[in-house]
């Protein structure tokens, strides 16, 4: 198996212009098609991005025109010069893009989170080396799941592959349609450093308004570029029409990104950073102290034959600490899930001396 830790990027980083694909959620007719692309070929638009075939939650609504769709991205190659993106969910959608000139190919949040279909997409990709194909993260927010389906299109012989991030699908009423957990996508960045990364702001947001704050945010966590939603109409588009921008629109976002500098080298971010290094060691000093009160609460729990796990006990810690980091300005969702970090470890940690060691077991 191929190592995708050696991936290399796409495009180059580094506090130019990003890189920006863009175009209707669904391609509806020829003369939207081309209406939207030659609005968005003026304002420097790489990648001309519709969906052919679109995958809905309920049976019944439009699940794009099909294959003569294509050809409409062919004309809009040919009459601006744009590369040309769509979605593909089976082999049989890889074998009709390809046939038909596709340049980029993009694996949706549904199809990547499934390993089987996954697969059958990398199968139809191998000998195409020439094609770009981008994964967006499973709708789940699984990381692993993630690089897997990197992995499997790597595999493939595909080396011009990169990744987007359109947030995680969450249950209820939330503010983003998809919840950004800004964490996995920079865990990515670490794991794989020189993956082309962009951003989906529209399917994250999913609503107009938001296009702009989350695609700065992206900006300025460094991500590579960004795919947004745009239609000539978006008000009659028949998929999506909450998330899509006007071509004046995107132009207005595009124009009010304010890139950033990687490496800003200066005595007073060195200083501060230093500080940072203190603060870290001094939060590692504090870890290891509780960890062993932790397991001195261990101890007296097996002497007295208590069971470790206290629920009303760390309920009453996350409350508590949720209230105080509030009075900080730390969201409580922040202080919820370091706490459940730590009460894992320290579990963990009291687990230690309930189970005894292999060596003891095989006495």
């Amino acid at each position: 198996m191929r190592d995708i830790r050696e991936i290399g990027s796409l495009w180059g980083r580094g506090g130019g212009k990003p890189l920006v694909v863009a175009g209707p959620c669904s391609a509806e007719s020829e003369e939207q098609v081309r209406a939207t692309a030659a609005s968005l070929s003026h304002l420097g638009v790489d990648v001309f991005r519709a969906g052919i075939w679109k995958a809905r939650t309920h049976p019944g609504g439009f699940e794009g025109v099909g294959e003569r769709g294509l050809s409409w991205l062919q004309a809009v190659k040919s009459a601006t010069g744009m590369r040309v993106a769509t979605e593909v969910a089976n082999s049989a959608h890889v074998a009709a893009a390809l046939a038909a000139g596709i340049d980029v190919l993009w694996i949706g949040a549904r199809t990547s989170a499934s390993p089987f279909a996954t697969q059958e997409i990398a199968d139809a990709l191998h000998g195409h080396d020439e094609v770009t194909v981008l994964v967006k993260n499973p709708v789940n927010p699984d990381l692993e799941l993630w690089i897997g389906a990197l992995q499997r299109i790597y595999n493939a012989g595909i080396t011009r592959l990169g990744a987007i991030h359109r947030g995680f699908t969450a249950y209820g009423s939330q503010l983003y349609r998809n919840e950004p957990r800004w964490h996995i996508a920079i865990e990515l960045r670490r794991r794989l450093p020189e993956l082309t990364i962009l951003c989906d702001p529209s399917h994250m947001g999913g609503k107009r308004e938001l296009v702009a704050p989350i695609s700065q945010c992206a900006i300025d966590m460094g991500f590579d570029g960004l795919m947004i939603e745009c239609h000539c109409a978006p008000e009659q588009a028949r998929s999506d029409s909450a998330q899509q921008l006007t071509p004046a629109q995107l132009k207005t976002v595009l124009d009010s990104l304010v890139a950033r500098s990687p490496q800003p080298l200066t005595d007073e971010l060195q200083t501060l950073r230093l500080q940072i290094d203190q603060c870290d060691r001094e939060l590692l000093d504090v870890l290891t102290r509780r960890m062993a009160v932790s397991r001195q609460i261990g101890v007296f729990k097996k002497a007295h034959n208590l069971q470790i796990l206290q629920p009303e006990r760390y309920d009453d810690i996350v409350r508590r600490l949720s209230e105080a980091g509030a009075q900080t300005g730390m969201s409580a969702e922040f202080m919820q899930t370091l706490m459940q970090v730590i009460h894992e470890e320290s579990v963990r940690q009291q687990l230690r001396l309930y189970r005894p060691s292999q060596d003891e077991s095989e006495q």
